[in-house]
């Protein structure tokens, strides 16, 4: 994929723990440093950790938002995608994207997980849902330890540079 803008989505939850902003706080640099675009829902917690991080690293942002107006987006969205579709705007969060990294969360996130799982788009889980069937795991989210982990899988699985 060089030479070709890459986007990576990084979903969590509107409210978060400490350790789930530093988490998205440090992805956010990470992608930022390897020139990848940020795209998110665009809103607090974990979103807005994100934004932050790759903002703080010179990145861009762009935040799918569920509501009618730009007011919603947190202050680190370069670029506001006003959708007026509610959590439907999942769909969009994920196919806009090349991969997803998946941080904490609740059903929102699982639903973006979902999405993109359906959708062949590939997603790294950190400290994220686990998934099952019949009661065996699947293993179809890419298990990361750290932030620089789950970057480097997500553009390994799209071919970008992880360097």
């Amino acid at each position: 994929m060089k030479g070709k803008r890459m986007f990576v989505a990084v979903v969590g939850g509107r409210q978060c723990s400490q350790e789930e902003a530093k988490l998205a706080e440090a992805v956010g640099v990470e992608l930022a440093k390897r020139g990848v675009t940020l795209v998110c829902g665009g809103l607090g917690g974990v979103m807005e950790a994100a934004c932050k991080g790759a903002r703080s690293a010179k990145g861009v942002t762009v935040g799918i938002l569920p509501g009618s107006t730009r007011d919603e987006a947190n202050p680190h969205v370069d670029i506001p995608v006003v959708t007026g579709m509610g959590e439907a705007r999942n769909v969009i969060v994920v196919n806009t994207a090349q991969a997803v990294i998946a941080i904490g969360g609740k059903y929102g996130t699982l639903s973006e997980i979902a999405y993109a799982l359906r959708n062949n788009v590939p997603v790294i889980g950190l400290n994220t849902w686990m998934l099952a069937k019949k009661g065996r795991s699947v293993r179809s989210i890419i298990a990361a330890q750290s932030p620089k982990e789950a970057v480097e899988k997500a553009l390994a699985a799209i071919g970008g540079e992880t360097k």
